[in-house]
């Protein structure tokens, strides 16, 4: 046992002899064992414990059982208590969830505070197996059937290299003290249902399914490596950089095959999940203008390319004018000027000049990117308008308009900049004074 630990950590360089390590220990078998390897191979540890307050008078005794260990056996130890009940209602989450955010983020917080390389857990054989029954079943794809990854960042399993089996005989023979969490009889888990039910009955049919899994999930763990270079390079060939946009030629993407995969495969890392896709591919032979969302990013049908583009790029370009000086501190150049309105002011024809009744203007004033949904009503012209129809009425590019601001005033636009202003801001014959804007190249 001892041995066979020794070659996984090295072989798999999870960490080297002198660093230093912070081991996740609750008290059960799996993390137990694993304290006694790391004392066995004269490794440098401390150990980390999170009462969860779940259990009672049981949690209490589990923290009690790692700490005496330490204590005996001179290992750093630290504690912490979590009102997991509270933090799963607060953040609407379920208590597992809540207990793994609540533990991960204080293992990293310790490691650093304490200079700790690494942080180690106790997963095993078949908690690879299970997770990738569980994800099997919840329909993850191929991501989800590598199971449980030796290393990623700061987390390392360097007992993933054995079976349950291994470890409660391990417990066995070197007369390990450990507590026993009751709940993981309880089937009304997911994991707890495929651990005593499932398995059970797979290893009826194959003995030695916990490693046949585990076989697997390598298998699969390399795959995905394989197509992630694949799609790599296909974004490098398909994707081009247009003014902080991201252009995908429709065209280069039809040639694709199957084309439902290889565009989920390119625009998953953007928030979007396969049934936006359905509805991407339907729109490559529809009009211009047809938009999608994630959560992150805007896709745009634009003739013949599809643009991609940050939502947070987007709706962050929001600046406030508090006063007219503000006006300088715009990212695009005006000049500005406040007049008397009178009969000798000459009225520029160019769409680079507003001129706006300044008494029907209410400050502050918004200068932001034009939205989906923003409408108007253009000077001259009765009744309101979509800017979305604005720009196909007037042949504006998808580029283009990718670029036009609009100027609000209490929650109205009174001026869709370099185009025209709203009909209900303009100068009459009572008009007193008159801002100018011009917008300048």
């Amino acid at each position: 046992m001892l041995q066979k630990f020794k070659t996984y950590y090295q072989k798999n360089d999870l960490f080297s002899s002198s660093d230093k390590i912070l081991l996740a220990v609750s008290g059960g078998k799996d993390s137990m064992a694993m304290i006694h390897l790391f004392r066995d191979c004269n490794l440098t540890f401390g150990v980390a414990h999170c009462n969860f307050s779940l259990r009672g008078a049981e949690s209490d005794a589990d923290e009690e059982l790692v700490k005496s260990v330490c204590e005996k056996h001179n290992i750093p130890f630290h504690q912490t208590t979590f009102n997991t009940n509270n933090y799963a209602e607060q953040n609407g989450i379920s208590i597992q969830m809540a207990a793994r955010e609540l533990r991960y983020d204080w293992f990293e917080k310790i490691r650093e505070e304490n200079g700790y390389d690494y942080v180690a857990t106790a997963h095993h054989k078949n908690d690879v197996a299970e997770t990738m029954l569980i994800n099997l079943i919840k329909g993850t794809g191929l991501s989800g059937l590598h199971g449980i990854r030796n290393k990623k960042d700061k987390i390392v399993r360097p007992i993933l290299c054995f079976t349950r089996q291994e470890i409660n005989q391990f417990i066995l023979e070197e007369q390990i003290d450990f507590r026993e969490d009751k709940s993981n009889s309880e089937v009304k888990y997911t994991r707890n249902r495929i651990r005593h039910s499932v398995i059970p009955e797979m290893e009826a049919i194959n003995p030695s399914v916990v490693e046949t899994l585990n076989v697997e999930a390598e298998q699969f763990l390399e795959l995905e490596k394989i197509l992630h270079d694949k799609i790599e390079d296909e974004k490098k060939r398909l994707f081009r950089d247009e003014r902080g946009m991201i252009s995908i030629s429709i065209y280069e993407l039809k040639k694709l095959n199957p084309l439902t995969s290889y565009l989920y495969l390119l625009l998953k890392d953007y928030g979007f999940n396969k049934s936006d896709i359905t509805d991407v591919i339907h729109s490559m032979d529809g009009e211009s203008g047809k938009r999608f969302y994630s959560s992150t990013h805007e896709l745009t049908k634009d003739r013949d390319v599809f643009l991609l583009q940050d939502r947070q790029n987007v709706e962050s370009e929001k600046f406030i004018i508090n006063e007219l000086a503000d006006i300088e501190k715009l990212p695009i150049s005006f000049s500005y000027s406040l007049k008397n309105y009178d009969s000798d002011i000459e009225i520029q024809k160019s769409k680079d000049f507003a001129y706006l009744d300044i008494e029907k203007i209410q400050f502050p004033l918004i200068m932001r990117k034009w939205r989906k949904g923003d409408t108007f009503q253009p000077y001259g012209m009765k009744g309101r308008k979509k800017l979305s129809d604005y720009w196909i009425d007037n042949k504006v590019p998808l580029p283009e308009k990718k670029e036009k601001w609009v100027l609000e005033a209490n929650g109205k636009i009174i001026w869709l900049v370099g185009e025209r202003i709203d009909d209900n801001y303009k100068l009459t014959n009572q008009s007193n004074k008159v801002l100018l804007l011009q917008l300048l190249s």
